[in-house]
């Protein structure tokens, strides 16, 4: 009867292990998997978090990003009037505060009085955070991609070595810039992850993402308003040595294979189906929730 009862408890106990290894395993592990040549798992990032249900780049965005299993919140930086790196996308606060001008016309302290708006512009109880603040939520349990913060780099990658947080962040650097360029510009350390962003109809697209073939931390977002494009054709094999991060977002960024195809006309696999056979490591949405659902029905 013992060993019956025991046999039983082991049984639970490796279900158990396996459901929690898979739940929550270590942004900054899940992170340095999409390095490796034989990973086939495509990360969600959803882009400023859970707009849909919160205002976009608040701290509830990312707390419900978190609670929902997205892998990646993507979230946009600005400066105060006092030199604090504030999570704001616009140059201006007028789209989604209740107040207008820059972020930099305002101290942090002045800034935290104000309140978000959400999607449909109704102002809301949420507060602009600082980026150290989505920080400190995200560590430990999700990637967090800084974009829009290409004139605070410097900060940014500071930030990052105080909170702890370089191992489970990516970090946009400026669109379009060969790696020797970025080197003479900033002093990258070798543990921060950098993403830059190529527009495919550039002539020397290719030679750009070919240049970051040297740092191993170093992710590439090609970005197409047309499909016909001849470099888009080099994408899958380039993306067996390096990483790849595509938007489903606007069609401006994909050649019409975005999400609202997917979700509104249900052409899946003329969207992201489509994407997915370029190769990438991650696919950035405003659909996270159905996007995340066809990864796993594709067992991406």
């Amino acid at each position: 009867m013992i060993e019956k009862y025991k046999k039983h408890i082991i049984a639970v106990s490796m279900v158990f292990l396996v459901l929690t290894s898979n739940a929550q395993q270590h942004p900054d592990q899940k992170l340095a998997a999409i390095f490796n040549p034989a990973n086939k798992k495509v990360l969600v990032a959803a882009h400023r978090g859970d707009w849909r249900h919160t205002p976009e780049n608040s701290i509830m965005s990312l707390t419900n990003s978190i609670e929902k299993g997205y892998d990646i919140m993507e979230l946009d930086v600005k400066m105060s009037k006092d030199s604090v790196l504030v999570v704001m996308h616009d140059n201006t606060i007028d789209r989604t505060t209740n107040a207008k001008g820059k972020p930099g016309d305002y101290t942090l302290a002045e800034l935290k009085k104000l309140r978000l708006r959400n999607g449909l512009g109704r102002v809301t109880p949420h507060q602009i955070p600082t980026l150290a603040e989505m920080l400190a939520v995200a560590k430990g349990k999700v990637i967090i991609n800084v974009d829009k913060g290409n004139h605070y780099l410097s900060q940014v990658i500071e930030l990052l070595k105080q909170t702890g947080t370089t191992g489970q962040t990516i970090v946009n650097v400026n669109d379009n810039t060969p790696y020797q360029e970025l080197q003479k510009s900033l002093n990258l350390p070798d543990d921060v992850y950098v993403m830059v962003v190529v527009a495919m109809k550039r002539p020397d697209a290719l030679s750009i993402i070919e240049s970051y073939k040297t740092r191993k931390r170093s992710i590439i977002q090609p970005i197409f308003d047309t499909d016909t494009l001849s470099s888009i054709k080099a994408l899958p094999s380039l993306a067996e040595k390096q990483v790849l991060w595509l938007n489903s977002l606007w069609p401006s960024l994909n050649g019409g294979h975005d999400d609202d195809r997917a979700v509104e006309q249900g052409e899946e696999e003329q969207s992201w189906g489509w994407l997915l056979k370029l190769q990438p490591a991650i696919l950035q949405t405003d659909r996270p929730a159905e996007l995340q659902t066809y990864l796993k029905q594709q067992k991406r």
